[in-house]
């Protein structure tokens, strides 16, 4: 997702700049007096290869802390996308620290022997178990059928211990925070650790808390899908673009480590009643249906970078969804019918099939109110069906894309499944469109 505003660009500018400073000062901070003397250069580069993996482990407590001025100019899905990726960088660079050690002097590996090793080496193998652990679990959850919240707490406590165990084991090597200045930036990099911790499990969730929402109504769409419809209690809700998404606890602490990402369903012009649309696909959302009325839910958003309200010169917009990909699309239109919002758009809908289409009624009742186009592409089409079907094809996506170039430069949002948002992407790549002209918002935080 490409950050297109001169705000957006220039404070996501910032953002990238601090981030870099942040990797790399430990490295410069290493040259001031005084140094380790008499020590082989590799063993010196393979520290600095350590400070810059151990600085870059730090970064990402911060970039999962939920802090908006960061997210902002890049959207949730790029800076989740970053952490996943620089993760394992960061867990290369620990992982080439000892190789370079061994290569300099074959003893290290004594140091893997626990039973004889100091406890400088003790920590650090513990930190590189927790680290392992994190990434294999990440990888492979779906694989192991590893229960999302499971996975989350369990991926919070390794990170910690990971971290912990890793500055333990730097303050007992010591040979290379000797001066004051050096020991000083390693406690302000704890500090600000600790910090973004107790930002995202502790102030966050007391604002959450102070607060909270009810839910008003919960209704049965297609697509085995049931809304949310919510009213805030004591405030008048929070004001979200259309197309963002929030984290939500149901029935449960605002402190309770058991919340989910889901998209704002409706309208951002009514922020005082948000409806969430959720499909039962896991072992929360199955439970979606069975939620009471009156029932408490605390509210962590709006987040997010895929909305229409980023892009207020373009002169028409290409919406394609897959399943319940439909509803932060849904919460565009509906924004679009009550603002007045006069610019043509199409949407490419692609589902199992028909009865599968969540919001199919509300979608055929808005072509009559805005300037929509629908074009509904089922997999397994009813008898008797005369329209699309089958898989949204390049010349399904050329149709609507040139219809709709005629009111001026068109920008596309795609939501839906990896797979179909992977193959869509392509085709419309190959087609031509620009890739800046291309938005997706995706949800594999795993």
């Amino acid at each position: 997702m490409l950050v297109q505003r001169r705000g957006g660009r220039v404070h996501g500018a910032l953002w990238v700049l601090v981030y870099l400073i942040v990797a790399v000062a430990p490295l410069f901070v290493m040259l001031i007096e005084p140094r380790p003397s008499g020590r082989p250069f590799l063993r010196d580069f393979s520290v600095a290869i350590a400070f810059a993996g151990m600085s870059v482990i730090g970064i990402q407590f911060a970039l999962t802390a939920r802090i908006p001025s960061l997210k902002r100019p890049f959207g949730s899905d790029v800076v989740y996308f970053f952490h996943h990726q620089i993760s394992a960088v960061a867990f290369g660079l620990v992982v080439l620290h000892i190789l370079l050690l061994i290569i300099d002097d074959r003893d290290t590996l004594n140091l893997f022997r626990l039973s004889t090793a100091p406890n400088r080496a003790r920590f650090a193998v513990a930190a590189l178990v927790c680290f392992a652990l994190l990434i294999v679990l990440s990888v492979l959850r779906k694989r192991l059928r590893l229960e999302y919240v499971v996975w989350r707490i369990t991926h919070g406590l390794l990170a910690m211990a990971a971290a912990a165990l890793a500055m333990t084991h730097m303050q007992l090597v010591g040979i290379y925070l000797g001066s004051p200045w050096k020991r000083a930036l390693w406690a302000v990099y704890v500090a600000v650790w600790i910090g973004t911790i107790a930002y995202a499990r502790i102030v966050r969730p007391l604002m959450m808390k102070l607060r909270p929402y009810e839910v008003e109504s919960v209704r049965q769409e297609r697509g085995g899908a049931w809304s949310l419809r919510l009213r805030p209690v004591g405030h008048r809700g929070a004001a979200f673009h259309p197309g963002q998404f929030a984290w939500l606890t149901v029935g449960r602490s605002a402190f309770a480590d058991l919340e989910h990402p889901f998209s704002y369903s409706s309208s951002a012009s009514q922020p005082g009643q948000p409806r969430f649309t959720i499909k039962a696909l896991g072992n929360f959302t199955a439970t979606i249906g069975g939620v009471a009325k009156g029932t408490r839910v605390y509210v962590d958003g709006p987040f997010g970078a895929f909305t229409i309200d980023r892009r207020p010169k373009a002169g028409a917009f290409v919406f394609v969804a897959g399943g319940i990909g439909i509803t932060p699309i849904m919460s565009m239109l509906e924004s679009m019918r009550d603002r007045g919002d006069r610019r043509d758009c199409c949407l490419v809908y692609a589902a199992r099939d028909v009865n599968s289409m969540t919001f199919l009624e509300e979608l055929r009742a808005l072509e009559q109110e805005i300037p929509l186009r629908l074009l509904l592409v089922p997999m397994e089409p009813p008898t008797g069906w005369t329209g699309l079907q089958g898989r949204i094809s390049a010349e399904i996506l050329e149709k609507a894309v040139r219809e709709s170039q005629r009111d001026g430069g068109a920008e596309i949002f795609l939501c839906g499944p990896p797979k179909m948002m992977d193959a869509v992407e392509g085709i419309l790549v190959q087609i031509g469109i620009p890739q800046r002209c291309i938005h997706t918002e995706r949800f594999n935080l795993a």
